[in-house]
């Protein structure tokens, strides 16, 4: 739990930056000497955070970062101070040197694009005595192999689409000499992991993933020893059922919940039970180095808005599907008029397998597979994508789901 008085001083300096969090809790004077715990304290969802941050004036001193994906259609702003930026390099470079201690990486490349992450990670490896280059995504996949060639990095810093269409496009990936890859942005499920380090020879503790938001900063790191991921310092986290945000959401499945967050290194964001709306499993605490540390097993999914119909769609179960079966897979999921179709793009035999993984889809979305049964859906689209088609989008950063 969270010390009250901790607690308490973070109310105070959110209501301070923002007085509309004030009026939101309701009170007056010192009303954060009446909070006792943090679950008196409302949550912060995306209607919140629409009215109230998102699209709000701001002081044009302070750094601000915008995403698509607002259920307005309008780009959210998240803005960040000189004291964010500086607890977000300093948490990151702590965790990165952990992470790479031993590894005898001297040279990193980020390969990831624009946005906070990309902006920050040439710094990062200048505090970690790296020397550091960064490329962008907009330029064709051929600049990147380029790159990774006459470079040769020793820690690539990418994101998992990125690193799909960068094995694509070359023969061999061991080549590049990459000793480690650093990952962020979109789910890497275990199976995912274990077959790029086999394709960069490897070992599966090489390839690291971790969870982070634009508007909180780095979240969690995965820990192969623990087979978890595990929350860094200066959060606190909850795990809430969908029936709490009064949203209409679908109930859960078994064992999962909403990650909820509240930050203590944040100032520019009014991140206190911040809803991130990503679905986790198995959130409880564990044991790491003497030390109790807030963790989960997986991200599987989003709900709300952001992502139409994802109450029923787990993308780290379809992809863990994908990858038992096929090692070098791109892959995209549409949804469209309650049809899912997943698109697979391979160098490998795709004819053999897709009956099997059109199965083991259907297996692990038990709302979707009784749907079918009962003709109630179409079936579950597997579909080979053949070299020389596209897929959703041609750049080499994309989603991978698609309405």
């Amino acid at each position: 739990m969270i010390p009250l008085e901790k607690l308490q001083d973070k109310v105070r300096k959110t209501t301070r930056i923002f007085p509309w969090y004030k009026e939101l809790i309701g009170g007056d004077g010192d009303i954060a000497s009446g909070i006792n715990r943090i679950q008196e304290l409302p949550l912060m969802t995306a209607d919140i955070f629409e009215t109230y941050y998102y699209h709000r004036p701001y002081d044009p001193s302070l750094a601000v970062y915008r995403t698509s994906g607002t259920g307005s259609g309008r780009r959210k702003a998240i803005l960040y101070s000189e004291e964010d930026d500086t607890n977000y390099i300093q948490i990151k470079t702590k965790l990165f040197g952990e992470l790479t201690a031993g590894s005898g990486c001297i040279k990193a490349l980020a390969d990831m694009g624009t946005g906070h992450a990309a902006n920050t990670a040439l710094d990062i490896f200048e505090r970690l005595g790296m020397e550091g280059r960064s490329i962008a995504f907009e330029l064709p996949i051929e600049r990147h192999i380029e790159e990774l060639q006459t470079f040769q990095p020793d820690l690539l810093y990418t994101m998992p689409s990125i690193l799909d269409h960068i094995v694509y496009a070359t023969e061999n990936p061991r080549a590049f000499g990459i000793r480690k890859i650093m990952l962020v942005g979109e789910i890497a499920p275990p199976e995912w992991q274990r077959n790029m380090a086999r394709l960069f020879g490897l070992d599966p503790s090489d390839i690291i993933d971790t969870y982070g938001s634009i508007e909180i900063g780095t979240i969690a790191y995965y820990s192969h020893d623990l087979g978890r991921y595990i929350l860094v310092d200066g959060l606190f986290a909850e795990g809430i059922g969908a029936q709490e945000l009064d949203e209409g959401l679908e109930p859960l499945g078994d064992n999962e919940k909403i990650l909820v967050l509240t930050s203590f290194v944040r100032t520019m964001l009014p991140a206190i039970r911040f809803v991130t709306y990503d679905v986790v499993r198995d959130f409880r605490p564990v044991m790491v180095d003497g030390v109790m540390k807030q963790s989960f097993q997986s991200i599987v999914k989003r709900v709300g808005r952001e992502l139409k119909h994802g109450e029923k769609i787990s993308l780290y179960d379809i992809e863990q599907a994908v990858y038992r079966h096929v090692e070098d897979a791109i892959i995209r999921v549409k949804v469209r008029n309650n049809v899912l179709a997943v698109q697979i793009k391979s160098k490998s035999e795709m004819d053999s397998v897709l009956p099997a993984i059109r199965e083991e889809i259907r297996a692990c979305i038990p709302e979707i597979g009784m749907m079918i049964r009962n003709r109630l859906l179409d079936d579950i689209e597997v579909i080979a994508v053949g070299e020389d088609q596209p897929l959703e989008n041609g750049r080499v950063k994309n989603k991978k789901i698609y309405y």
